[in-house]
């Protein structure tokens, strides 16, 4: 089945791809290092916490999904959850299928948290060589490892389905059915990171509108900076062929 890029439309696999881009502003990143330092002690099981969707709003790749599909899925989900099957891997495969040897982590629980948040609890799926000995021998341990160091993990979802194009947004259809949520580097979703205490989501939340707004200035800037080095060069050229 094909997967559809953030820019495609169509049906196929709904991979919330990377965004590439982690907020510089330091009220963002600060925290997410420091909750990242705090699981130096890996004795202990890693069970954190993150927004795993939001509804009815934009993401990094231009989807957006309806509050009653995401209703309908997360209901869904729950009963993979009661069963022990919710599970998810480190950076997105291209399959609509989990793959046991990529498997880092478990969702244990889910949650909505206000009008349009989905809230998840997930613990990681590490061996006992890397809690007795730190021995990295899976996805887990690796995804355990990176938060050690203090790497800033973030989640994201992976589903099938269909886009319809709504103006400048691309809309998740009816026919979407979601399959996991996995660990991934700079996540869609805006503020889907991991973080260790339950009540510290706020600390979290990104603004996507300035995001893009900053995004819009560097690249004006960019593209006037180079309108200048043409001139430049062009003035050169015509003073050289006028001598």
């Amino acid at each position: 089945m094909k997967i559809l890029g953030p820019n495609d439309l169509g049906t196929g696999i709904l991979i919330e791809y990377d965004a590439g881009y982690v907020s510089p502003t330091e009220r963002y990143n600060t925290p997410l290092i420091r909750e990242g330092k705090d699981l130096l002690d890996y004795s202990k099981p890693f069970e954190l916490y993150a927004v795993l969707q939001k509804s009815d709003t934009p993401n990094r790749n231009g989807r957006v999904y309806p509050d009653k599909l995401l209703k309908r899925e997360i209901d869904n989900y729950k009963k993979a959850i009661s069963k022990n099957t919710a599970l998810s891997e480190l950076n997105h495969p291209e399959s609509s299928l989990v793959d046991l040897d990529r498997v880092s982590h478990m969702i244990t629980d889910i949650w909505w948290e206000g009008p349009n948040v989905v809230m998840g609890k997930l613990r990681l799926l590490t061996t006992p060589g890397f809690h007795e000995r730190g021995i990295v021998s899976s996805k887990a341990d690796l995804a355990a490892n990176y938060l050690r160091h203090g790497v800033t993990l973030g989640i994201s979802s992976r589903g099938v389905g269909s886009l319809v194009k709504k103006g400048e947004q691309n809309h998740v259809q009816d026919d979407f059915e979601l399959i996991c949520f996995d660990l991934v580097w700079s996540p869609s979703t805006p503020g889907a990171y991991l973080f260790h205490n339950k009540d510290d989501r706020m600390k979290y939340e990104e603004n996507l509108e300035e995001e893009n707004s900053m995004r819009q200035t560097r690249f004006s800037a960019s593209q006037s900076s180079s309108g200048n080095k043409s001139l430049d060069l062009m003035k050169k050229l015509e003073d050289y062929l006028s001598k």
